[in-house]
């Protein structure tokens, strides 16, 4: 008997033991080898572009509303356009880079992301912009959760919390420099390079992607086979719920029309999706998996991250402007606190998991995350920049302890099968956080500011005499400038006003961040609420 006729007797999971490794995966390629690091850097590098793409227009949007001639609430819709489309794109990605093979999506989309990057320098008006954008969130979005899952797939155990560590640096720094970036290519150049910016490294990370990934056939029956109807619903689903989170502020929530029809379509989707997904033996997305108490415990600490890091993007920019009037430039120079100190961190990380348990660096990481919260909860109008960083740092040296652990702890007893998915869940709960916390923390600025201007507005009576002399004495320095006692009373009156709105959001501010902070402890909680790691899983 032949050894090839001998081999096909053998059944297939003894059969996978029995032929050589090289038999069954060309040389090269194994776990760990140069070819799959080259691929894990070529992943985190794309990964680190789409993240960064998100926030990069942020600190430049009134010279891109400038020059397409657009509104502050119209050009609120070339963010939004972005994170709708990512929204989408994510779930998508575990089915498409299984059908099409990792390799040829990834190559695909990257080469999809610099075209779409390349347009948008090219919009001709704000329709354009908006179209170009989605494209660009769309075949960014895939990007991240492929960058997660060839960590778990291509690298050996005992080098993936080195992979979780790079990881950490795209998810949380790419975030923290966007601003920064933004405002300076802006400033020395023009708002064009902004996606002039992501033509070379994304030329480079297809290079690496073809020589790091396996060239594999394209598995017609999988897609054939796909999940239409988990496609649409999803689609519709996750897009409306995003736009209501992003637009809902800005449109006083249900009282818009377009709100509420928005709301009522993610609601029916959502549900039909997860009663679809719930259903299906082979799913778009393995729902089930949150099931697990372990994974479970780990969606909600990754929601409460997401939250978390977007929201402290969003708020200390605002206040920053809204409060100080701060450039973009002087606000990225504060925001780049919250990255450069974690890279002096994360190198550590991975040797501490090796005597600590991950649940402990976890719970650590929650509890710096925090306190930096807590230590913004006490502004007051001298509080600027140069205060900011002490609890910048702080959140800066706490987010390596999350990003590492974290991702180790939730996959650690997902099967290889189950990788796609969990990576899906996990990327799409964190970008659900992030618009979620962005949500509440615009609206409880507004609500709380207004509520703290009311009080003051109320006590002002009660302190009238103070408040008289405040306008004589503020009216007298008017007149003393130039201007006549009718128009000095007008603009001492102006100014108490304003002085009142200022302080009336500072102590907006003071209750939003205590407000995160008391929730990120509950993040420490669900970690620690984790089973232990099994021996060989560290």
């Amino acid at each position: 008997m032949s050894s090839v006729s001998a081999t096909q007797e053998i059944p297939a999971e003894i059969a996978e033991q029995v032929v050589p490794p090289q038999a069954t995966k060309p040389q090269g390629y194994e776990r760990g080898s140069f070819r799959s690091w080259v691929a894990v850097f070529a992943g985190l590098l794309g990964a680190f572009m789409a993240i960064l793409d998100i926030q990069i227009t942020n600190a430049s949007m009134k010279e891109i509303q400038g020059s397409l001639g657009a509104t502050l609430e119209e050009g609120s819709w070339i963010a939004t356009a972005y994170l709708v489309a990512e929204m989408i794109a994510i779930p998508l990605s575990g089915w498409l880079s299984q059908g099409l093979s990792v390799r040829r999506y990834l190559l695909w989309t990257t080469a999809a992301f610099i075209l779409a990057s390349f347009l948008c320098s090219l919009a001709w008006n704000l329709e354009a912009m908006i179209a170009f954008r989605a494209l660009q969130g769309f075949f960014g979005g895939a990007l991240i959760p492929l960058a997660f899952r060839l960590i778990l797939e291509l690298l050996p155990k005992e080098k993936r919390a080195t992979g979780m560590a790079l990881f950490g640096v795209t998810a949380t720094f790419a975030p923290s420099i966007g601003p920064t970036l933004g405002g300076w290519l802006t400033e020395q150049f023009s708002w064009h390079y902004l996606f002039y910016i992501n033509i070379p490294p994304g030329l480079l990370v297809m290079a690496m992607l073809a020589y790091g990934l396996r060239a594999q056939a394209i598995d017609w029956d999988k897609l054939k086979n796909a999940d239409y109807s988990g496609i649409v619903t999803m689609a519709l689903g996750m897009g409306c719920l995003e736009v209501v989170l992003e637009e809902g502020n800005r449109k006083d929530w249900f009282g818009s029309e377009l709100i509420q029809n928005l709301a009522i379509v993610a609601a029916i989707n959502i549900a039909l999706f997860v009663f679809i997904q719930l259903r299906k033996s082979s799913p778009l997305v393995n729902l089930r998996l949150l099931g697990q108490r372990d994974f479970a415990l780990s969606t909600l600490a990754y929601f409460l991250l997401g939250m978390a890091l977007f929201s402290a993007i969003y708020m200390i920019p605002l206040y920053l402007s809204q409060i100080h009037d701060y450039s973009p430039l002087e606000i990225g120079e504060v925001i780049m606190w919250m990255g450069f100190p974690q890279l002096l961190v994360l190198p550590l990380v991975p040797r501490l998991l090796q005597r600590f348990d991950g649940r402990y660096l976890a719970a650590f990481g929650f509890s710096m995350f925090a306190l930096s919260y807590y230590m913004n909860s006490h502004m007051t109008l001298d509080f600027a920049g140069e205060q900011m960083i002490a609890a910048q740092v702080v959140r800066a040296l706490g987010q390596p302890f999350i990003l590492v652990p974290i991702g180790i702890i939730a996959t650690m007893h997902i099967s290889a099968q189950q990788t796609p998915s969990a990576s899906t869940v996990l990327n799409v709960i964190r970008n659900l956080g992030g618009a979620f916390g962005i949500a509440l923390v615009a609206t409880l600025i507004d609500n709380q500011s207004r509520t703290h201007l009311a009080d003051m507005k109320q006590t002002v009576a009660a302190v009238s005499g103070q408040a008289y002399q405040y306008l004589q004495q503020t009216s007298q320095l008017f007149v003393q400038a130039g201007s006549d006692p009718v128009t000095a009373q007008a603009q001492a009156k102006a100014m108490l006003a304003k002085t009142m709105t200022q302080q009336a959001y500072i102590q907006a501010y003071n209750d939003v961040f205590l407000i995160i902070s008391v929730l990120l402890m509950l993040a420490v909680v669900a970690v620690l609420m984790i089973r232990k790691p099994k021996p060989d899983a560290a």
